[in-house]
């Protein structure tokens, strides 16, 4: 009887799981759409004072495009390297609550995860919890990480060299490029009346505390929007714990992986 509900269980895994050239398309779509966008970071750094190494090494190590566009924006607009070095942790902290969750979906060896956590992003996550099964996830993870780091880290070097060409980078607006992808990534993931709250105030603090606050710091004050916003929650609903539900687990997780 245990056995033929093992079969069954694997047969409908098989079912529910994607084409490995289905999900090889979606991963390439999202790593060269947001890759080419290396080129905007390439251009605005260099437009912001840093060299040519320093624009490449941000990308190579530090790999995480809403981080990156704030350090370098916080630099250009006068601020010091300590708030927006800050500023640029605070919004890379993201990547370690996925990585949470990424490391029960892919089930790594203990020996590439220390690899595999460069590539902890926005998009690679948004295209690893896409899939319905290990396989599938572990495919979208790699295709994804893969030519994003390649394309990002190419069209960085582009950018960063051709900025002399383009000339006044501020007159392009290629700095808006980065936010603008972070945004549009992040916009489907509100979905509850806290998530849309967090993200409202978090906008307000940012855009009105802008004027008056050095540059930099208006980024880790709006990191308060969070912690109010539950707050308030809790207080007018009465609700303990962060209201989210568990993720559903992938089929043929084991009892220990969930």
């Amino acid at each position: 009887m245990a056995q033929q509900q093992t079969a069954l269980q694997d047969r409908a895994a098989q079912g529910a799981a994607r084409p490995d050239s289905a999900v090889v398309r979606d991963a390439l779509g999202v790593g060269v759409a947001v890759g080419l966008s290396g080129f905007a970071f390439g251009v605005t750094s260099a437009g912001s004072g840093l060299g040519l190494l320093q624009t490449c090494a941000l990308s190579l190590l530090v790999f995480t495009g809403a981080s990156q566009f704030a350090l370098v924006g916080a630099l250009a607009a006068g601020g010091s390297p300590f708030t927006a070095a800050a500023g640029a942790f605070f919004l890379g902290v993201r990547n370690a609550f996925y990585g949470l969750r990424l490391s029960q979906v892919l089930s790594l060896p203990r020996a590439v995860r220390p690899f595999a956590a460069q590539w902890v992003i926005d998009e690679t996550t948004a295209v690893t919890l896409a899939q319905r099964d290990r396989h599938g996830a572990r495919l979208g993870f790699t295709v994804t990480g893969l030519s994003l780091y390649v394309l990002w880290n190419l069209t960085t070097l582009l950018g960063a060299l051709g900025a002399r060409a383009i000339g006044d980078t501020d007159a392009w607006g290629l700095d808006a490029a980065g936010p603008a992808v972070f945004l549009a990534l992040l916009a489907p993931m509100l979905r509850t009346t806290t998530e849309r709250a967090v993200a409202g105030l978090a906008v307000l603090l940012g855009l009105g505390l802008l004027p008056v606050l050095p540059a930099g710091v208006p980024v880790l004050v709006a990191a308060l929007a969070a912690p109010l916003a539950l707050l308030a929650e809790r207080r007018f609903t009465g609700r303990g714990g962060d209201g989210i539900p568990d993720p559903a687990p992938l089929p043929g997780d084991s009892e220990e992986d969930r």
